[in-house]
């Protein structure tokens, strides 16, 4: 289920967003990138529509994907 992310408070959006680009075995390649900076990405990615929170009954989780992520879900 699509979450929107205008309705998630403030600090808990930058929390998951911050969980999200820190998350291991997630690989930006070889140049380093600050983490605020993949933050600050991610949050206009979701402003433009290119990804969405995303939550999961089944394992009562929350994520979020990419366009591409939410076509191969169903979403």
């Amino acid at each position: 289920m699509i979450v929107p992310w205008q309705e998630i408070p403030a600090d808990a959006l930058h929390n998951l967003i911050e969980e999200f680009v820190t998350r291991d075995g997630t690989d930006y390649g070889e140049q380093e990138i600050a983490t605020a900076t993949k933050v600050e990405q991610v949050r206009a990615q979701l402003k433009r529509g290119e990804a969405a929170v995303v939550f999961d009954e089944a394992t009562e989780t929350v994520s979020i994907f990419n366009r591409e992520q939410l076509r191969e879900a169903g979403l």
